[in-house]
């Protein structure tokens, strides 16, 4: 799996405050990045900067391989079954073993269930279905333990693992403790403006 992610010298701006400056860091095959701070210190942003969705203030970013991001919008159809909804997704993205997530984080008794009557932890665990049917090499995570009690925790950091260990990027946005393998730390105050 080839993968690469850098950010040179980025800033990020919303309205008038400038929330960080002159953050620079490389990852390549099999990192695994924790970004820390506390809330609107703009680790939703940089997660948004880094995959496309928004413009740095400044700085540059150079990305090898397809990003799949998991964040708070759950970008599945609210009227449709759990497993329709994904279904289209499946098709789009070239998905080749759809049970595989549907296993691993314990779905199969939720296919029929419309998406808008989900829980907050299966709504997550959806949403990490649907990156882990895309396939991509560098994955961007905004908050992925929200919701999801201990057993779904501890499932998602072991793929996590797994993804590095095949050569994936994960870059987690958190606040809370999350285990990842052999991390680098981003502490998002020592880049604030």
């Amino acid at each position: 799996m080839q993968a690469r992610l850098a950010a040179k010298d980025l800033a990020c701006r919303r309205g008038d405050r400038l929330l960080f400056r002159a953050l620079s860091f490389e990852c390549d095959s099999g990192a695994a990045v924790h970004v820390t701070g506390a809330n609107g210190i703009g680790k939703s942003s940089l997660i948004r900067i880094l995959a496309g969705l928004l413009r740095p203030f400044a700085g540059d970013i150079e990305t090898v391989g397809d990003i799949g991001l998991v964040d708070e919008r759950l970008a599945l159809d609210q009227a449709l079954p759990l497993g329709k909804a994904l279904a289209f997704w499946e098709t789009l993205d070239g998905c080749r073993d759809a049970g595989r997530a549907m296993e691993l984080l314990d779905l199969a008794d939720l296919l029929d269930v419309p998406v808008r009557f989900l829980s907050t932890g299966q709504r997550k665990r959806a949403a990490l279905a649907r990156l882990l049917n895309r396939n991509c090499p560098v994955w961007l995570l905004d908050e992925p333990l929200n919701g999801l009690d201990t057993q779904a925790q501890k499932a998602f950091e072991a793929l996590i693992a797994q993804h590095c260990e095949g050569g994936g990027i994960a870059i987690v946005a958190s606040h809370q403790p999350i285990v990842l393998p052999s991390p680098r730390t981003i502490a998002l105050a020592e880049f604030a403006a």
